[in-house]
């Protein structure tokens, strides 16, 4: 359904530290900078981008966002909120771990990135 998500930071050199290390846990590549500067990650057809805002204001998040990551497995959702940890982001919500939702059972784990979106690791679990 998306082609991309296009998301501000005030700090591209430090969203860069957090989201390569989020990619590293779920094993993919570096972001890199393309021609206007934008920080652009690519992955099973889609992006993710981060920009400072071209309009000179300061980036901020939404509030009621959330960007939700698809993840492999348990293990990978928990490499990537350890990650995010470990790299500047902030632990929200419940702990990382399976729930039952009307949408079957999920294993999530939250974290907000250093710019204050908030991110959400999600893996559905078979059966």
């Amino acid at each position: 359904m998306f082609s991309h998500i296009m998301i501000g930071s005030n700090d591209l050199d430090r969203s860069r530290t957090f989201y390569d290390a989020l990619s590293a846990a779920t094993g993919g590549r570096p972001g890199t900078i393309d021609p206007r500067g934008r920080l652009v990650y690519a992955r099973n057809g889609g992006r993710l981008m981060l920009t400072t805002p071209i309009n000179g204001e300061p980036a901020t998040s939404g509030n009621g966002t959330t960007i939700g990551f698809a993840i492999d497995d348990p293990d990978q959702a928990a490499a990537w909120h350890a990650a995010g940890l470990a790299n500047g982001g902030t632990a929200i919500e419940d702990a990382p771990g399976r729930r039952e939702t009307p949408f079957g059972s999920l294993y999530l784990a939250y974290l907000r990135d250093p710019d204050g979106n908030k991110l959400c690791a999600l893996h559905r679990v078979a059966g």
